[in-house]
C-alpha cells in the first residue's frame, strides 16, 4: 500500500486534510484519536468512524512484529512481516534510531552483503516503510530514521520519497534525522533537492577504485568514486548536511595503504564524514572481518589527515543479525521443517 492510496480511501470515507492529518498523526505517533479536547465523534465523519475499526486493522497487519533479537549494543534487530507473508528487516538503534527496510531483497547483489543474494523480489510500498516506523514506536521511541536496511532505496524512489515527506511531517522525525542511503544513483541528484522534506544522504563507498568497486557492487549505477564524491558535495552544500560516506571494512580488500590514501585524496576538505563499519561476518561469504585494533588504527589515520572518521559497530553482530540475515535464516529454518514434514508423511505406511 502507497500512501497516496490510503489518503485516497480516507477521503472516499469523507475526510477532509485536517482529518487525514490527524488520523497519519495518531498512526505513526502512537497517539490517541482521543487524546485532544474533543472525543472524534465531534471533528471525524460518521462514515469514517464506522470504518475507523477495520482501517486500523488493516494498517497494523501492515507491518507485524515476527521475531525480536536484542543486541548487547542497545540495539535490537526486528523481523518484520508484511501483509503478504513477505519479511523484512528492521533494526532499533541505540540513541532513538532506526533503520528500515525498503525492498524485499535488494538487486544490487553486493558481494559481501546477504540481502542481495536471491535478487529483487518486490517493492516495499510507501505505507509498509512508514509502519516498520509505527511499529517500531511500539516498542521504544524513534526519532530518527535511516533508509539503510534491506535494499536500494534508489531503485524504489517514488515510495522512499513518498515515505520520507510523510515521515517528516506527519511522523514528526526532523528532516536531517531522515537519511537515504544509496549505493549511487544520479535520480537520486535530481530528485531529493526539489523534495520539501529534504533527507541527509549516506552514500555506500566502500572502495575510491572504479574497478574494485564494480566487482563489490557488481550492479550498481557506474559512476566513479570522484564523480560519486562531488555529486554528494554538491547536496551537501545545498541542504547544510554533511554527507555521510559508508565504508564496509573487508580484510585485506579495501584497507590497504593505497586505499587510506586513496580516502584522503578523495574526502580531505569535503563536508562529509566517513563511516567506517567492520564487516559483520556472514555464513557462506569469504570475506573476513578485520581486527578492531587494526579499524581503529585506521579510522585514527584518516582523522589525523583530516577526514572525520567515526568507527562504527554494526547493530546486532552479537546475534549474527547482519542486513538479510534474521529472513535468510527464517528461509532457511522454514525449508528445513517442510522437508522433515514431507520425509515424515513418505515414510509412513
Amino acid at each position: 500500500m502507497r500512501i497516496e492510496t490510503l489518503r485516497a480511501r480516507l477521503r472516499e470515507l469523507g475526510a477532509k486534510p485536517c482529518h487525514e492529518d490527524r488520523l497519519m498523526r495518531a498512526w505513526l505517533q502512537r497517539l490517541p484519536l482521543d487524546g485532544g479536547p474533543r472525543p472524534q465523534e465531534h471533528f471525524l465523519p460518521l462514515a469514517l468512524r464506522q470504518a475507523l475499526p477495520a482501517l486500523t486493522a488493516e494498517l497494523d497487519g501492515l507491518a507485524r512484529l515476527r521475531s525480536q533479537h536484542p543486541g548487547e549494543d542497545g540495539s535490537s534487530r526486528l523481523l518484520v512481516e508484511l501483509a503478504d507473508g513477505q519479511t523484512v528487516e528492521s533494526v532499533l538503534l541505540p540513541r532513538d534510531g532506526l533503520c528500515v527496510s525498503t525492498q524485499v531483497g535488494c538487486a544490487v547483489g553486493c558481494v559481501f552483503c546477504m540481502t542481495g543474494k536471491d535478487g529483487l523480489l518486490r517493492q516495499v510500498g510507501s505505507a509498509e516503510i512508514v509502519a516498520q516506523v509505527a511499529l517500531a514506536r511500539s516498542l521504544r521511541r524513534v526519532h530518527k530514521v535511516v533508509f539503510m536496511g534491506m535494499g536500494e532505496p534508489a531503485h524504489n524512489l517514488d515510495n522512499v520519497v513518498e515515505a520520507i515527506e510523510t515521515l517528516g511531517t506527519d511522523g514528526a522525525i526532523p528532516h536531517k534525522n531522515l537519511v537515504f542511503s544509496t549505493v549511487g544513483d544520479e535520480r537520486v541528484f535530481e530528485r531529493l533537492p526539489q523534495m520539501r522534506v529534504k533527507p541527509a544522504l549516506a552514500l555506500s563507498l566502500h572502495t575510491t577504485r572504479a574497478g574494485l568497486r564494480a566487482q563489490l557492487l557488481p550492479r550498481a549505477p557506474r559512476i566513479d568514486p570522484e564523480a560519486l564524491v562531488e555529486l554528494g558535495e554538491a547536496y551537501a552544500r545545498a541542504t547544510g548536511y554533511p554527507i555521510q560516506y559508508q565504508w564496509t571494512l573487508l580484510d585485506g580488500v579495501n584497507d590497504s595503504a593505497e586505499e587510506l590514501e586513496g580516502i584522503v585524496r578523495l574526502l580531505a576538505g569535503k563536508y562529509a564524514v566517513m563511516n567506517m563499519i567492520p564487516f559483520n561476518t556472514v555464513e557462506g561469504l569469504d570475506f573476513r572481518r578485520p581486527s578492531w585494533e587494526k579499524a581503529a588504527d585506521i579510522a585514527r589515520w584518516l582523522h589525523q589527515r583530516g577526514v572525520l572518521t567515526k568507527l562504527r559497530r554494526s547493530a546486532g553482530q552479537d546475534v549474527d543479525a547482519g542486513c538479510g540475515q534474521l529472513r535468510a535464516r527464517e528461509i532457511k529454518v522454514g525449508f528445513v521443517a517442510r522437508e522433515r514434514r514431507l520425509a515424515e508423511r513418505a515414510a509412513r505406511p
